[in-house]
């Protein structure tokens, strides 16, 4: 007889399935508590997130690193363990249906293979036969293991097939039976893994033409080997897991906090400005990254924020120190009015009373002329400060004024000899920088936009600054020139007024020249031997009430207000002016004003200024 394995169905569900129905919750209305607990929820969420505000950037970070490393290697292990348990059970199902016949067939030996070994292994074959009525007629093969432990499948009782279906595995509970002696836990668990079974119908054949069904066999493997394959791959994937997710936890924290380093110190040096140091600057970063862009932005930041408030707190001192010095200028000649007016009163009832009056009435005109200067300085000051008293749309010619200032000087102090010529730059020669030098002969003729009345109050301020303080015999040369440079109005006046910053508008001025780019400046330079300035005290003299001999400047009706209001007007046309020292002894003093862009030259009066040759060599190439 031979066992026929039938057509395959469906394999039935097996074990009832439990479902518990959730019930929906009748919602409470406004009268049942639904606000108190809505409060609740909003307090617990309030409470959860301002306890993750507080947590640490870098902790944050490798928690979710640790989560997320976690979550992955228990999704891999539960995966693999998945998917391997299901090809061992596919692979001992077809292990069955396709040895079930030579099973059958060699049921003597198998038999005597069993007996004859004290150990059976655990991938025995477990094999029963029984009759069309599902009595069971014998169990051939039973498997017995270490320790004489037995173990079968639990099957259905005896003359009932269950709800088995015929050519359809499954999985059963194991029947185990111990020996007399003692057994070992891992016999007894090994005993206790689950059995797959198949059952399939046998025929027995009458002869040639006819086959008789003969009942039911039930052929089956123990799963020990495939429980104890996955649960050893399920292991090593948990330590493999554990170990992935403590070397990522490493890495992790190493990375976060090389990646994060910039930040602290950028939040060390945020500290340090917060304790008053504002020269502090945040550590550079390539610039394509996010943190070096940031670096960036916050020492353009710092640098804007120190200069405003260096620019505020020089504000403050001259406004404190102006305010002292006007109160000191304003003090004098007020002091002067009541003391005369006093001794006008203590003397008008004595003899010649008339002619001491006249006295006083005259010392006290002078003293109020003083006063009447310095109050209409000090207002055309604030006006300038404010942006206002001023009118930059005039066509001023230049030219005109610097030879009414030359004729004024030569009014003021007739025994002075007084050159006047062009400006010229001499560019820099090995050691020597580029430099303004004095080229005797006629100005040029120069007109820009501005406000004619304010530039003629520039230049005779700087004319009464050298008849006030140089001898009246020293020569004086005024010169005026138009020179090309490469920089911007704006960046010219925010300049500081000293020599550094004309020898930057030179160098400005060598690439402007060469290049033919930028803006054409009118350049303005008095030169006088005097006495000179320190050059520590040089950038002074456009303070407001510096003057270098007080006594002198007071003898001569000086107020230390003119040149302030000179770089004032010329701050106001955005320019730039510098006091430096004159070679030989002296102060030459530089006003620097903008004409116009740089027009560039057409290509006819280019080819022109090449020469013939260059033209003729141009007309070749064509030709070729």
């Amino acid at each position: 007889m031979n066992p026929q394995q039938p057509a395959i169905s469906s394999p039935p569900v097996q074990g009832d399935t439990n479902r518990a129905s959730a019930g929906r919750q009748t919602p409470h209305d406004a009268g049942n508590g639904s606000r108190p607990q809505g409060r609740v929820k909003r307090g617990f969420r309030t409470i959860l997130f301002g306890w993750l505000d507080s947590v640490p950037l870098s902790t944050k970070l490798v928690s979710c690193m640790l989560i997320l490393l976690l979550i992955g290697a228990a999704s891999i292990s539960l995966c693999i363990r998945q998917f391997v348990g299901s090809y061992l059970l596919d692979k001992t199902d077809t292990q069955l249906a396709q040895q079930a016949e030579l099973v059958y067939n060699n049921i003597g030996y198998l038999r005597s293979k069993d007996n004859n070994q004290a150990v059976a292994g655990p991938n025995d074959y477990f094999l029963q036969i029984r009759d069309a009525n599902d009595r069971i007629i014998v169990t051939p093969l039973v498997p017995v293991l270490q320790d004489g432990i037995v173990s079968v499948p639990s099957l259905p009782s005896n003359g009932s097939m269950g709800d088995v279906q015929l050519g359809q595995p499954f999985t059963t509970q194991a029947q185990v039976t111990r020996g007399k002696g003692a057994v070992s836990s891992q016999a007894v668990e090994t005993a206790n893994a689950p059995w797959r079974v198949l059952a399939l119908q046998w025929v027995e054949k009458v002869d040639d033409s006819t086959k008789k069904v003969g009942g039911v066999v039930y052929i089956g493997l123990s799963l020990s080997d495939q429980i104890d394959t996955v649960n050893t791959l399920t292991r090593y994937c948990i330590m493999v897991g554990i170990a992935i997710v403590l070397l990522g936890a490493v890495i992790a924290t190493l990375m976060i906090q090389r990646t994060l380093l910039p930040l602290k110190r950028i939040e060390k040096t945020a500290a340090k400005i917060a304790g008053g140091d504002l020269s502090q600057r945040v550590p550079s970063a390539p610039e394509n990254t996010e943190v070096g862009s940031l670096a960036l932005s916050l020492n353009t930041m710092l640098s804007r924020i120190e200069h405003s408030f260096r620019e505020q707190e020089e504000t403050t001192s001259k406004m404190k120190r102006f305010v002292s010095d006007a109160s000191h200028e304003l003090r004098t000649p007020l002091a002067a009015v009541h003391g005369y007016a006093e001794l006008y009163t203590m003397q008008r009832d004595l003899p010649g009373a008339l002619e001491r009056a006249d006295a006083s009435i005259s010392h006290i005109e002078a003293s109020s002329t003083r006063m009447t200067v310095l109050v209409e300085d000090l207002l055309s000051l604030a006006r300038l400060d404010e942006g206002r008293g001023i009118d930059i749309s005039q066509k001023v010619p230049l030219t005109s004024l610097v030879h009414d200032a030359a004729d004024d000087l030569h009014a003021l102090d007739p025994e002075r000899g007084i050159r006047q010529g062009s400006v010229r730059v001499i560019p820099s020669q090995g050691t020597v920088p580029v430099h303004l030098d004095f080229a005797p002969g006629a100005m040029p003729d120069v007109v820009l936009d501005g406000d004619g009345s304010r530039l003629r109050q520039v230049v005779t301020n700087i004319v009464g600054n050298i008849h006030r303080y140089t001898s009246p015999d020293s020569a004086v040369e005024i010169a005026l020139g138009v020179l090309t440079a490469s920089i911007s109005p704006e960046s010219l006046t925010r300049m500081p007024s000293n020599a550094g910053s004309l020898g930057r508008f030179l160098q400005a001025v060598e690439v402007g020249q060469s290049m033919r780019i930028g803006m054409n400046y009118a350049v303005m330079r008095f030169i006088d031997h005097g006495p000179g300035v320190p050059e520590d005290s040089q950038s002074q003299i456009f303070e407001r009430f510096y003057t270098a001999d007080p006594s002198r400047a007071r003898l001569k009706g000086g107020t230390g207000l003119g040149m302030a209001i000179a770089r004032s007007v010329v701050k106001a046309h955005h320019g730039f002016t510098c006091a430096s020292t004159t070679p030989g002894g002296g102060l030459t003093l530089t006003v620097i004003l903008p004409i116009a862009p740089v027009e560039p030259i057409p290509v006819a009066l280019e080819h022109h200024a090449k020469g013939p040759k260059a033209e003729k060599k141009s007309k070749r190439g064509r030709q070729r």
